[in-house]
């Protein structure tokens, strides 16, 4: 994890995408991208994001404001103490990508909502082996 004020740093210097890959237990690696945009620490690092392709359904709310909340930050329902992990939560159960490695032995309904997981709204609750979050300037060009 590189950390949301080096994450914030390297994003305002210009225009970014939010990739995200996703590995099942059963092999299968799918992945959505997002154009985004990342408020500093006077804003719990709100993210706002646009989705703009990928082969797995969205389960992140577009255009919201989603503050990154901790155990120890989170005001409210308390996402990442429930949850086990911080993350950009707007309901618990959307999505958590720094929850607790379950494997598919303890998918036990308790447990299962503490792991690594995916949910779109309307669709099937992927439980994941892996995760890769990602972000590239929108213009590669500007590495040359």
């Amino acid at each position: 994890w590189l950390g949301l004020k080096k994450i914030y740093s390297i994003t305002k210097q210009g225009n970014y995408l939010l990739r995200i890959e996703l590995q099942d237990w059963r092999g299968n690696r799918r992945h959505i991208e997002y154009s985004f945009s990342l408020g500093g620490p006077s804003t719990n690092f709100t993210l706002q994001l646009s989705r703009m392709s990928g082969s797995i359904p969205n389960a992140l709310p577009e255009h919201a404001e989603l503050r990154f909340s901790t155990a120890d930050t989170a005001t409210g329902t308390n996402c990442p103490q429930n949850q086990l992990g911080g993350w950009w939560h707007s309901e618990c159960e959307e999505t958590n990508l720094n929850g607790k490695y379950v494997t598919p032995r303890s998918r036990g309904r308790l447990d299962r909502g503490k792991g690594l997981y995916w949910k779109p709204k309307k669709g099937r609750y992927y439980l994941l082996k892996s995760t890769k979050i990602m972000i590239h300037p929108t213009d590669l060009k500007s590495f040359d």
